[in-house]
């Protein structure tokens, strides 16, 4: 599988995309080094951008695909391959698993360390689709519900 290497955080590349301005991003970082948390969400709560606003950017930039979880279901014998805790904590949600290839919904598919921590866990090779947080976060409460790891 072929990856994009890029070194752009999520912040970043919204200031590139005139999405926030310096000091918005500065603020939330702020928050960020205070509170823990990912500065996608904490850009949301804080009301500089909408969740869409990071689908897209991610989406246009990179062209990792969107992919609206709502309507989307996913066999439980995929989330077992995740284990609830790794899914909450990266904000991720196995969909699919073709061969030795696994595919997630995340909110920040730039996240490496995500990325990595699933294929060494899963043993599978990764691909990303964007969905938005609150999406990951419903589907994440409806197949991890169960396991309150």
């Amino acid at each position: 599988m072929i990856r994009r290497i890029n070194n752009k955080q999520l912040g970043e590349l919204l200031l590139d995309r005139g999405i926030i301005n310096q000091a918005q991003l500065d603020q939330a970082l702020a928050v960020q080094r205070d509170k823990g948390g990912l500065i996608g969400e904490i850009l949301v709560e804080l009301g500089f951008v909408k969740e869409d606003d990071i689908a897209q950017s991610l989406t246009a930039q990179y062209g990792f695909p969107y992919l609206p979880l709502g309507s989307y279901d996913v066999n439980a014998e995929i989330t077992g391959i995740i284990p609830g805790r790794v899914a909450r904590q990266y904000l991720l949600v196995p969909i699919d698993k073709i061969g030795n290839n696994l595919t997630l919904a995340m909110s920040n598919p730039l996240n490496v360390q995500a990325i990595e921590d699933v294929e060494l866990l899963s043993g599978c090779s990764v691909q990303t689709f964007v969905s938005t947080s609150s999406d990951i976060k419903r589907a994440i409460e409806k197949y991890y519900s169960k396991d309150k790891e």
